[in-house]
């Protein structure tokens, strides 16, 4: 199976790269061949598996201005059959230069279609916004995944992220599908994380993952590190609960 995903919330800090990064590196672990896609010009992901955004030759800024194949674009990992498609600088100017381009929405998908069949999933980590980047990941994509914190405000936002899916749906992408939400910095001690939970699963009937995230001290760490959490501390709380995630994930697509 090939397939491509979209990482989605225009909120930040809801634990987006850290699931790019970590669901993508549990896979590879599992045997899966996986591209993920740095798309976000704060370019996290790329820093989170040890490149240096400032020593790239090639970025995702050049995949969406067509200016480059991206086979070139492409680079290996560390970790075990992980393929990154990193993030620079100059992606925070692609908003504005996509603008005039023909078929603006398009560019990515496009890009993407000449390599796709090369992986068994295809990750696109998204910036925080609904801006043209991330109408860009929705049309290239299969299905999208919604990373949501269980905090106060949890839901504030997502009706306008799901009212822009469903612009996509209609103009660009038809068969694009709800792949899941995942809830994060997850704390079984506190009554609001219940409260969260309830809430997100009425807004989301039968859509949202059994595994967890839990709130977890290494997990934060590791990007620092340029580490996933699996490379950085095997045996922590986060570690398991992305190989959970994973065998989830591979289950939920047989």
């Amino acid at each position: 199976m090939n397939k491509i995903i979209s990482i989605v919330n225009q909120k930040g800090g809801v634990g987006k790269t850290t699931t790019a990064v970590n669901l993508s590196a549990a896979l590879g672990e599992l045997g899966k061949k996986i591209l993920l896609v740095d798309i976000d010009p704060q370019g996290n992901s790329t820093s989170g598996l040890g490149f240096s955004k400032k020593d790239l030759t090639f970025s995702s800024y050049d995949l969406l201005m067509g200016e480059e194949d991206v086979s070139k674009i492409i680079q290996p990992t560390k970790f075990k059959n992980l393929f990154l498609l990193p993030a620079d600088m100059n992606l925070a100017g692609a908003e504005l230069e996509l603008v005039d381009m023909k078929k603006r929405e398009a560019r990515l998908k496009i890009g993407l279609s000449k390599i796709r069949e090369q992986f068994d999933f295809i990750f696109l980590d998204c910036p925080p916004s609904l801006g043209l980047i991330t109408l860009n990941a929705l049309t290239s994509s299969d299905s999208f995944m919604v990373p949501i914190q269980c905090e106060y405000y949890a839901l504030e936002g997502l009706s306008q992220l799901m009212a822009t899916v469903r612009t996509v749906k209609k103009l660009y992408n038809s068969d694009l599908d709800l792949e899941g939400v995942l809830l994060t910095m997850y704390d079984s001690r506190l009554n609001l994380t219940r409260m969260v939970v309830e809430e997100v699963k009425r807004f989301f009937p039968k859509k949202v993952f059994a595994t967890v995230i839990p709130r977890n001290v290494r997990l934060s760490e590791a990007p620092s590190f340029g580490m996933p959490i699996g490379a950085y501390d095997s045996s922590s709380s986060g570690a398991d609960s992305y190989r959970k995630l994973a065998k989830e994930f591979i289950k939920n697509n047989k």
